[in-house]
């Protein structure tokens, strides 16, 4: 089911007969500007971003953790690094379910777009469906997010020093560019599906208006 702050799905093609055409292309051009905007806009973008920024705070408070598990014969820096974990765990639980609730309305904005667009052709509205400039910055910022965080993961193995480097500071910068780098990956995923989609979806429509006015 929807969420009420959500557009309804399409009517059902055996009703649109009954419906105001003029209406119904109305109400889709307004829903696919909506759900465009939700499903690749700048601040869903930017979500993605926040929610990998707590990962990671939460992920340094699991990583000082275990640097100061590390400090001999100091029984404060257990009690530090108890602390520490347990502020860890604290940050990165929560994070989790709100990945898990963040995906699974991104699943069901995606949805809607795609049932909104296949339902009729309107191209006006279908050209900011395909929307080339935010797939763009998707594309190009989440590849340099992705660059970078393998930089820190590769990085950090290759500069460490034993006796210098301890393994905390290791695991936690490999962490942390793990982090960066799968949130790369997850947006450029995001912005090649829906190319491909828009790609094959428009294309097909296109295909059949043309096919329709050669038969006319």
């Amino acid at each position: 089911m929807p969420r009420r702050d959500l557009p309804p799905p399409p009517p059902p093609a055996h009703l649109r007969d009954w419906l105001d055409e003029n209406a119904v292309r109305a109400d889709r051009a307004r829903f696919l500007k909506d759900l465009g905007r939700r499903s690749l806009g700048l601040g869903r973008l930017l979500l993605l971003w926040a929610v990998a920024a707590v990962f990671a705070l939460g992920w340094s408070f699991v990583a000082m953790a275990l640097i100061s598990f590390e400090t001999p014969g100091d029984p404060f820096s257990y009690v530090f690094g108890l602390i520490f974990g347990l502020l860890g765990a604290g940050v990165l639980i929560p994070a989790g379910f709100w990945f898990a609730r963040g995906a699974r309305r991104d699943r069901l904005v995606d949805q809607l777009l795609r049932a909104w667009a296949e339902s009729d052709r309107d191209p006006a509205a279908d050209a900011g469906v395909r929307a080339p400039g935010r797939s763009l910055t998707w594309l190009l910022t989440s590849f340099a997010l992705g660059a970078f965080g393998l930089y820190v993961t590769f990085g950090s193995a290759a500069t460490a020093r034993p006796g210098v480097t301890t393994y905390g500071e290791v695991t936690y910068y490999m962490g942390l560019g793990m982090i960066l780098w799968i949130t790369g990956l997850l947006g450029l995923g995001k912005a090649g599906a829906h190319y491909r989609w828009a790609v094959r979806a428009f294309r097909g429509g296109a295909a059949a208006q043309s096919g329709g006015a050669a038969a006319h």
